[in-house]
């Protein structure tokens, strides 16, 4: 195999041994089929992305093709969110298609098969058909209807059509073989009855075709070449296969189904049934709501198209299904936000606190980087005055060595502003501190230059001008379901793992007043909070936020691997090499809380030497590793201390990783980090 043919997916790797083949690269053609009876949830996003990025890779159409074939479940609601979905990715398709738009050619196809001996009329309970299919070691039964006339069955199949009976009376089965080790071959249903209208075709039809059927067929008709499936349709390419046979012209192209796995993900399910359930239940919100894995829910909640593409490319195209960890999906979020988010100040839980020596009545415009990450970004200003909102948790009135947010007789630097220090508080009648005072340096100012802005503290704080602050409401979302694998468990119904605490809404907090001109699908970084975005309720008179994500992963839940998440973006990008380099790491990391003596230098040693081989870009997912896993942090903090020597230039993820190395209980973490 050559070096390019090892960069490409399984897929792609057979599309490029049929173009060596002899296929022509022009007869190329994919297609994404949902079926519209939910929303595309962020499991569909994989499939989206494969199927256009192979049309982008091969510059070949890619049909939308609804698989409309059930107007029970199926509604034009479904269909718009659909096209709205895969347009916002950035996706555009060559043709929408609609598989009710060949009912007429698949019904003629059902009665040619009939007049072939191959089609019957099967009038028995679902119930009895079942029990005659047999068992996977157990040959099934033949229907006694299995040997009736042509004729009797074209009668039939035409009153069918024509509705005369009712709902479940009657089916077309095909006449394969009751025998097959493979139950799908046991002459499965070609046509039910379902007596409801159909959201294209209205009343036209009361007879409507199974998926197996509609799908191979309708693929035929649109001459798609690659017909690329989710695994659990892998038992089905001997029907798909078996129902082309039966229609298929040698002057035309016969698709090709093949599959890959489908993409799971970590504490949430992805059965548009299950999903349904959580919306009827008024559990959330609707489709949309922010905790729900769909496109739309993310969407809402302040998901980019880029980071949702970057995570369909990271999670790769595999042959065996598995869960990817949500941690990774939140990983390219945050990616994906730290290049575009605009920088503001916002608190969500404010005490109030006032500089006594900075004058009554003076205002003041700060400058601020829109976002330090793109220097084409530009500044906004910040009013800044006598009295400020800071948040609560970022003041005690005493702290240890490990607090270096405000406390008495201590310095801070308020963001962008002036290096203050804790005086004095004022408390209510219930000992709650309803004021914090404090004093100035002066001379201090960010970016004026003087010798005290140049001074060093330990913490910097977020804040608000009270007279300026304009009044928000805030979610903060957390994880829907608080077991993994909700769904995973036979004797408990996936409902019963709901988290309680899965929104908190925040009716008071207060954010800077260039927050007023906020618009939708505007991204923003509350300073020291995380990534928000405003909701579609907002309005002008009352700005509503979403929490995206919060900077850092809060979760002590993580994959038993030390590698979180194992499939990161950049190592992916790397060399073999690079990945060895960074997994030792985290072999040799597990056991270093074990170590004591010439074994743990040793273990340092070692550490130190390969983290010689790696990128940053492969470093900081490590820095969301669970605060419990002691080891790891303190190998993945030896080897930051490798890269920051090497050259690698300070930000805000390492300045926060470093600050909870600080903050930890583990002296060796706190003296790694204390080096730094």
């Amino acid at each position: 195999m050559t070096e390019a043919s090892e960069s490409l997916n399984f897929i792609e790797q057979i599309i490029e041994e049929d173009l060596a083949n002899g296929m022509s690269k022009d007869s190329l053609r994919f297609r994404f089929p949902p079926e519209p009876n939910g929303y595309l949830h962020i499991g569909h996003a994989a499939s989206i992305c494969l199927n256009f990025g192979l049309g982008e890779r091969y510059n070949a159409p890619v049909n939308l093709r609804f698989d409309d074939t059930n107007p029970a479940k199926e509604e034009q609601e479904y269909v718009d969110a659909i096209k709205n979905d895969i347009e916002w990715l950035g996706f555009q398709w060559a043709t929408e298609c609609y598989s009710s738009d060949y009912f007429q050619q698949l019904y003629d196809w059902a009665i040619e098969l009939i007049k072939k001996g191959k089609a019957y009329v099967d009038g028995q309970s679902s119930e009895a058909m079942a029990e005659q299919k047999g068992t996977p070691t157990t040959p099934g039964v033949a229907s006694p209807h299995r040997d009736q006339s042509v004729e009797m069955n074209l009668d039939l199949f035409e009153r069918m059509k024509n509705g005369e009976f009712e709902a479940g009376r009657y089916v077309l089965r095909a006449k394969i073989d009751m025998a097959s080790s493979n139950m799908l071959m046991r002459d499965p249903l070609l046509y039910r009855i379902i007596n409801k209208a159909h959201h294209r075709t209205g009343s036209d039809w009361c007879i409507y075709p199974m998926y197996d059927w509609a799908h191979g067929e309708s693929d035929y008709i649109e001459q798609v070449s690659h017909s690329i499936c989710t695994l659990e349709f892998k038992s089905h390419r001997e029907l798909y296969d078996w129902f082309l046979d039966q229609i298929y012209d040698n002057d035309k192209l016969r698709p090709k189904q093949r599959e890959f796995a489908r993409r799971n993900l970590s504490y949430t399910v992805m059965s548009k049934r299950k999903l349904l359930e959580l919306v009827q239940s008024k559990t959330v919100s609707g489709w949309d709501d922010p905790r729900m894995p769909t496109i739309s829910g993310l969407r809402r909640r302040g998901y980019t198209p880029e980071s949702i593409r970057k995570f369909s490319e990271v999670s790769g195209i595999t042959k065996r299904d598995s869960v990817t960890d949500v941690s990774l999906l939140e990983f390219c979020i945050r990616e994906d936000l730290n290049k575009t988010a605009t920088r503001v100040m916002g608190v969500v839980d404010p005490v109030k606190l006032i500089i006594t020596n900075y004058p009554e009545g003076k205002e003041e415009m700060l400058v601020a980087d829109n976002n330090p990450e793109d220097s084409n970004s530009g500044t906004h200003e910040v009013p800044f005055s006598r009295e400020l909102y800071i948040e609560k948790e970022d003041f005690k009135e005493e702290a240890g060595n490990k607090f270096f947010r405000l406390t008495l007789g201590n310095e801070v630097r308020l963001k962008n502003a002036y290096i203050i220090k804790g005086e004095s508080v004022v408390k209510d009648g219930n000992g709650n501190i309803t004021e914090i005072h404090c004093t100035a340096d002066l001379d201090s100012k960010s970016g004026s230059g003087t010798e005290a802005s140049l001074r060093k503290v330990k913490g910097t704080l977020h804040w608000v001008s009270i007279k300026h602050a304009v009044k928000a409401e805030v979610r903060e979302y957390d994880r829907l379901f608080l077991d993994e694998a909700p769904d995973a468990h036979e004797d408990k119904d996936f409902m019963e793992f709901i988290n309680p605490d899965s929104l908190k809404i925040i009716k008071e907090a207060y954010v800077e007043p260039f927050l007023k001109e906020a618009k939708l699908n505007d991204k923003f970084q509350f300073q020291r909070l995380g990534y928000f975005t405003l909701d579609k309720e907002a309005t002008q008179g009352h700005l509503i936020f979403n929490k995206t994500v919060g900077l850092r992963d809060s979760w002590a839940k993580q994959q038993p691997q030390e590698a979180k998440p194992q499939n990161q973006p950049a190592a992916n990008n790397q060399p073999q090499g690079h990945r060895s380099a960074i997994n030792e790491i985290q072999k040799i990391s597990k056991k270093y809380t074990n170590l004591s003596g010439a074994k743990l230098e040793a273990a340092r040693a070692d550490i130190a030497k390969l983290a010689e081989d790696i990128a940053y870009d492969e470093l900081e997912p490590l820095f969301y590793t669970a605060a419990k896993k002691v080891g790891t942090r303190i190998g993945v903090m030896i080897a930051l201390g490798v890269l920051l020597k090497n050259g690698v230039e300070r930000n805000e993820k390492i300045e926060a990783f470093i600050e909870a190395g600080l903050a930890d209980s583990n002296e060796l973490l706190v003296a790694e980090a204390k080096a730094l």
